[in-house]
This record gives C-alpha cells, structure tokens and sequence, in this order.
C-alpha cells in the first residue's frame, strides 16, 4: 500500500505540474467522447463508486462513513491505499474484520 501510495503521489505531482488541476473537463470530455481513454474513465468512475460505497457502508452509513465514501470517490487509490493500509492494521490479520468493518463482526 505505501509503495502505490507513494508513486501514485509522485505520478500526480507531475501531472499537475504539466497539466494543471483541471481533471474534470478532461475526465468526462473522454468520455462524452465515446473513446477508449472515455471507456477506462467510465469504467474506472464504476470503481470510484463501488469503493465510496462500500467503505460507507463498512461504516453503517454513519455521518463519517459518509463522509469517508465521498472522500473514497473522489480521492480514488490515494485515498484508498492509505484507508486500506490502517484498518488492515486495526483489523490484526483479521480478514472479516477488515472487510465487514468492526461493528458488522457481532451481527
């Protein structure tokens, strides 16, 4: 997790160096396009979704499960990666724990 962490770190600096942080107008132009950088993008926007949710629902949907998932979305495996990273390491090896979330263990 630290490893992705830290080059995807590094990939997007420089892409804003050159680029800017106009990522959204480029993001859904693609795919308003109907090109394959558009396909990756919808596709990938499905894992952003997917991730925002079920890290909102580990959480029960609580005020800060919420806002976790929405930080999920928009912050992708950067976000992901580190959240990853801590609760595998709050969950002990416990692969239930880590996937089902702490309180979702006694139900």
């Amino acid at each position: 997790m630290a490893i992705i962490l830290v080059s995807l770190l590094g990939y997007t600096a420089i892409t804003i160096s050159n680029y800017g942080w106009n990522l959204l107008p480029i993001f859904f132009g693609d795919m308003r396009a109907m090109t394959w950088p558009g396909q990756f993008n919808f596709d990938f926007m499905g894992f952003l979704l997917l991730s925002g949710l079920w890290v909102s629902w580990r959480h029960r949907f609580s005020a800060t499960g919420l806002i976790l998932g929405a930080v999920a979305v928009f912050g992708g495996m950067m976000f992901l990666s580190l959240y990853l990273f801590i609760a595998s390491t709050q969950a002990k090896g416990d692969v239930n724990e880590l996937l089902l979330g702490k309180s979702r263990l006694c139900d």
